[in-house]
């Protein structure tokens, strides 16, 4: 007897039995009997309804996923029916070229470096293919197919991969902690999603003159390292192909300009290849560059002209003051020197330090000529206090002349009858006028002009801030206004 006859048997016999005992197996009861037992009988093939007896039901059967997840990787996966190595085929199976989608997640930049042109950042690059090996749509029931979205796997070694790399790629890593940062998603029509981290520095190729009013556009090209374009072709996934992180923020004084992604497929000698290439535009934040470099160089030069103020006889306040800012602004210069590379031509911060430097060494050379100058006032003022001294020798010998007797008697006849006739007064005279053509003054007071301290120092205190304002209108107008790039050839 089967097990389900045997338990409902059971129940009947622990039911009935009573009453049988009761009756001493009387007719009624046999016939009672009978009737239990063909209706609750042991006929377990579903044709007739269970007994009202029966206490045990029986659950729905579960499926256990994750069982049926290995089981359809073994069945795409196998090693006598997947190869790794064979490169998926084109669209509806042709042997045309695999098309590999790209999609860029752009996590955060550490390092922008003019010196060694290059910038580092932190990526999620995400690559998209369809292998109809890999379709496993009609192994699933209406019930997996809803919990079954795609198979995960770890490994990418299981699957056919891209040989994709960066062409302007200097130093790169992938991110290991806690475990490999990677995934490959398996989706029922056949479509593979490979996402992984990656931390890179790229060569940047950086126009730098018109540092630091300056805008660079770097690249970062993927391509196909041996698949030709006849076999692999990249494509950026349509939407939103490179994205950013919300609270991204750039090093070193730089602010994300635009970003932007276009083909930049090549030819070698050895074939055509597929490439893309991610856009970036760094542009320098100027208010830093003002904090760091223009507003300090122009107080320094503006310190230099105080010794315009100072007394020509202070020789140490001056000498020093001079000598102080002109170090200065040399170590300023210096400082912004080693912050950029060595190029062939030049850059904006160059014509700013350079004029500085020339006007504060104009400063000291402006009190080397008030020095000159002062001596010069002395030894002018020693000859006129010796001419003022010999004229009133002069003044006072002609004095004593007159007070002994008059004029003296002369030997000469002649002079003699001049000096005893009586003199004409100066109102007899008749004067006549001659036209003399008045001198320009300008060029008068270029002939009379004396090199005086005090004037030089005067003029000074105009001249120099006069010519720094003009340097700065023509500096910020110029560099302002120019085009950002690099020279067209």
């Amino acid at each position: 007897m089967k097990r389900g006859s045997q338990e409902r048997f059971e129940i009947i016999f622990e039911n009935i039995f009573p009453m049988f005992v009761r009756e001493i197996w009387s007719v009624e009861s046999v016939f009672s009997l009978l009737l239990l037992v063909s209706a609750c009988g042991g006929d377990t093939s579903g044709r007739y309804p269970r007994s009202m007896f029966v206490r045990r039901q029986t659950k729905a059967p579960t499926v256990n996923f994750r069982l049926e997840e290995k089981k359809i990787l073994d069945s795409v996966m196998g090693p006598t029916v997947y190869d790794s190595r064979i490169r998926p085929a084109g669209i509806n199976g042709t042997d045309a070229a695999t098309f590999v989608y790209v999609n860029i997640f752009v996590r955060s930049f550490s390092k922008i470096d003019d010196v060694k042109m290059e910038y580092s950042f932190q990526i999620t690059m995400r690559q998209q293919w369809n292998d109809k090996r890999l379709s496993y749509k009609d192994r699933l029931s209406v019930v997996m197919a809803e919990r079954i979205r795609y198979l995960t796997l770890t490994d990418a070694s299981k699957v056919w991969m891209p040989d994709t790399f960066f062409r302007n790629e200097k130093i790169g890593a992938f991110h290991n902690i806690l475990t490999p940062n990677l995934y490959i998603r398996v989706f029922p029509d056949g479509d593979v999603l490979y996402s992984i981290r990656i931390s890179i520095t790229c060569a940047c190729s950086m126009h730098l003159a018109l540092f630091p009013l300056d805008e660079q556009t770097c690249t970062l090209d993927i391509a196909s390292y041996g698949w030709a374009k006849n076999d692999l072709i990249y494509v950026w996934k349509e939407g939103n192909p490179v994205q950013l992180a919300g609270n991204l923020s750039l090093p070193g004084g730089f602010k994300l300009g635009a970003f932007g992604s276009r083909y930049c497929d090549v030819k070698t000698t050895t074939g055509e290849y597929s490439c893309l290439r991610v856009d970036l535009l760094f542009a320098r934040q100027l208010s830093f560059f003002l904090v760091t470099v223009y507003v300090p160089c122009s107080m320094t030069v503006s310190v230099s002209w105080m010794s315009f103020w100072l007394d020509h006889k202070a020789v140490p306040a001056r000498v020093a003051l001079g000598v102080t800012t002109l170090l200065a602004m040399s170590t300023t210069q210096a400082s912004i020197q080693n912050s950029l590379p060595p190029v062939a031509y030049t850059k904006a911060i160059d014509v700013w330090s350079g004029v500085c430097v020339f006007f504060v060494f104009s400063a000291l050379l402006e009190y080397a000529l008030v020095n000159y100058a002062s001596r010069s006032d002395a030894q002018r003022s020693v000859k006129q206090k010796e001419r003022k001294k010999q004229e009133l020798e002069r003044q006072v010998f002609n004095g004593d002349g007159y007070e002994e007797g008059g004029f003296p008697m002369s030997m000469d006849p002649l002079m003699r009858r001049m000096e005893g006739s009586h003199m004409m007064p100066p109102s007899a005279v008749i004067h006549h006028r001659i036209s003399v053509r008045r001198p320009n003054k300008l060029s008068l007071w270029v002939k009379n002009f004396q090199f005086q301290a005090k004037k030089i120092d005067v003029f000074s205190r105009v001249f120099f801030p006069f010519v720094f304002a003009i340097f700065n209108v023509w500096y910020w107008s110029y560099y302002l206004t120019r085009k950002q790039g690099k020279p067209v050839k």
